[in-house]
């Protein structure tokens, strides 16, 4: 039987999501943990690769397993898997799926958020991005609207990746203030490639301090050339925040 894990983490301990032979990661982690309580071996498949001190508010797993899980004994396995997992690392819920679907590939889009502050903050400050400076919103999000023209976004991707492409379409991506101090850079895509977020705001924070046009912004985009783009800000401001998969991958235990 196939099934889907909804759970989140917090990426400061791992080194991604991705198993590692010298690092610890996520996957190893919750694969671990699975396969002691089924007693069984069980491979783990992410819906995505998140890099290293990155974290997932909203993340999906795919596992096969011989176990028949119920709405009677899932409970029950949720509450011992989560006592046996770090606590940086919970699992709400499992989900039935048909035997074909795919955590990774079936899912339709993905939104991560980026939290940056322009105030210190002894309580946000391991999960938001200081800035020394208030960008200019304004021009930021013209930039983000100009990214809905492109489909390649090589001059964000860490390079030597081996993808089959560096196409990603892009649905949605703004800045949003609130009534403090906090800046929410926000996007939606049906894929993202290695670093992209990250190398997204770096330029963008570029725009929003002047250092470069809407044109140059642009410009940076159809070289195609990570050199030309801006650096990639800190990992631990960054969140996966919600995947979206069609509803008909889901079925009743």
């Amino acid at each position: 039987m196939r099934y889907f894990f909804k759970l989140a983490y917090n990426g400061e301990n791992y080194f991604g999501w991705q198993i590692q032979s010298r690092h610890v990661s996520l996957q190893e982690t919750l694969t671990k943990a699975v396969s002691l309580l089924l007693k069984e071996d069980v491979t783990i498949v992410g819906a995505g690769r998140t890099d290293t001190g990155v974290h997932a508010k909203d993340f999906y797993a795919h596992f096969d397993t011989s176990f028949i899980f119920t709405e009677t004994n899932k409970p029950d396995f949720i509450y011992r898997l989560n006592s046996f997992l770090p606590h940086d690392i919970v699992v709400y819920d499992i989900l039935n799926v048909d035997e074909n679907a795919h955590a990774r590939f079936d899912a339709l889009s993905r939104t991560y958020r980026y939290y940056v502050t322009t105030r210190k903050n002894p309580f946000t400050k391991p999960f938001t991005h200081r800035l020394f400076y208030s960008p200019n919103v304004e021009q930021m999000n013209i930039c983000c609207k100009k990214m809905m023209n492109y489909v390649d976004f090589t001059s964000f991707s860490k390079v030597h990746t081996h993808t089959y492409t560096n196409n990603c379409h892009i649905t949605q991506a703004l800045w949003m203030s609130d009534e403090t101090d906090l800046l929410i850079f926000e996007i939606t895509a049906d894929r993202f490639l290695r670093n992209m977020v990250r190398a997204i705001v770096g330029t963008l924070l570029e725009a929003g301090r002047g250092r470069i046009s809407v044109e140059d912004f642009c410009t940076i985009i159809e070289q195609k050339d990570r050199r030309k783009a801006g650096i990639s800000v800190p990992a631990n401001a960054l969140f996966l925040e919600k995947i979206v998969y069609p509803e008909n991958i889901w079925r009743s235990l």
